[in-house]
């Protein structure tokens, strides 16, 4: 899961890029390169089956990040640029929130509903340039050939054209199943899932779960679109302390939780993500797949060989795992079930996959 942080200039992209990765901060002014980063995601429930388990490994789902360039007509006009845009999974939109007079706005003023607007229209904007190209293409092509695709095609861009000309990103826009398949492949940038990371300043870092849905209720409800806070400056500062130092860091500025769990967290629930697990001996490890997946998907989250080969899963949540000490404790309490191929998997279930 690749997920690409972006926004406006001196917003605080490279702080939630430090949050993320415990990567130390630079200078990103005129930079035009491309920071990557990969994050484990917390998960206390491993660190219990491995208290049980004992493995010399303990492997944590990931996900990886991408600090990108700031957002600009210009830098939208750069074909590499956008081009790593559009291989994400998601974006993580930074917007400023803070007041800091040492730090300049390029509009001259905070105002985090414009700055979410400017930057959700330039990615419009970008994606109705390759939208009108290609309705030119399709338009010399039908007149050259009959073919009932290319006008399945060539009104379903029409419609996109008509959704784009009136500002809204293409997130928003209902498909069903073939028309979403037919515009997957032009990985159009704001069809993109979106979460608002609104950085707030250290006064409000006693209260940022408040101001959190004071935010998320000027957004408003909208389609694949999350809304999470964080104090950027604090919590940037958290990510390279040791975990004793950082809970009373964190204490003392109020917060409850560390913004890398809300951040991960938020981005998991906006691309409906969650995580079963595997344990024993050898290793105790997450495995990150969509919500309701079947055992046999998940058999080949783990190996191909796995799905194809399926023939059913020993279940158990991990919780009696933990509780019972192991397999032997859950298997006398008749808690270990077997469960075919078509079992939805829950998040926090551990699976043994059997296979042929």
């Amino acid at each position: 899961m690749k997920t690409a942080i972006i926004g406006l200039p001196m917003v605080g992209k490279s702080s939630l890029f430090t949050i993320l990765t415990g990567a130390h901060q630079e200078s990103r002014m005129g930079s035009t390169a491309v920071r990557a980063g990969v994050s484990k995601v917390p998960d206390p429930r491993l660190d219990a089956l491995a208290r049980i388990f004992e493995p010399p490994k303990v492997t944590h789902a990931t996900v990886e990040y991408l600090d990108a360039p700031s957002v600009s007509k210009e830098t939208l006009r750069d074909a590499a640029y956008v081009g790593g845009l559009r291989v994400v999974d998601a974006f993580a939109h930074v917007v400023r929130v803070f007041e800091d007079p040492t730090v300049p706005h390029e509009e001259g003023s905070v105002d985090p509903m414009r700055d979410l607007e400017n930057v959700e229209i330039e990615l419009v904007l970008s994606d109705l340039v390759v939208v009108e190209k290609r309705l030119e293409r399709l338009e010399k092509d039908r007149k050259k050939v009959k073919n009932p695709e290319l006008d399945r095609e060539y009104d379903l861009l029409a419609a996109c054209k008509g959704f784009l000309e009136s500002n809204r990103p293409l997130r928003e826009m209902e498909l069903n199943a073939d028309d979403e398949k037919r515009i997957r492949g032009f990985q159009f940038l704001s069809q993109k899932p979106m979460l608002y990371v609104f950085n707030l300043g250290e006064e409000d870092a006693g209260r940022l779960h408040g101001r959190e849905e004071e935010l998320r209720a000027r957004v408003g409800a909208k389609p694949h679109t999350a809304v999470t806070a964080i104090c950027g400056k604090v919590e940037a500062e958290l990510a390279e302390l040791s975990t004793e130092d950082a809970k009373e860091y964190m204490a003392s500025y109020g917060l409850t939780d560390s913004g890398l769990e809300r951040l991960i967290g938020a981005t998991y629930s906006l691309l409906g993500l969650m995580s079963f697990l595997t344990a024993g001996e050898t290793e105790v490890r997450a495995w990150t797949v969509p919500i309701n997946s079947t055992a046999q998907k998940a058999a080949g989250a783990i190996h191909s060989d796995f799905e194809k080969k399926f023939i059913r899963a020993e279940v158990v949540p991990w919780q009696p795992l933990v509780e019972l000490g192991g397999y032997p404790g859950v298997r006398e309490k008749g808690l270990l079930r077997l469960e075919g191929k078509e079992y939805i998997v829950k998040d926090g279930d551990v699976l043994v996959i059997r296979h042929s």
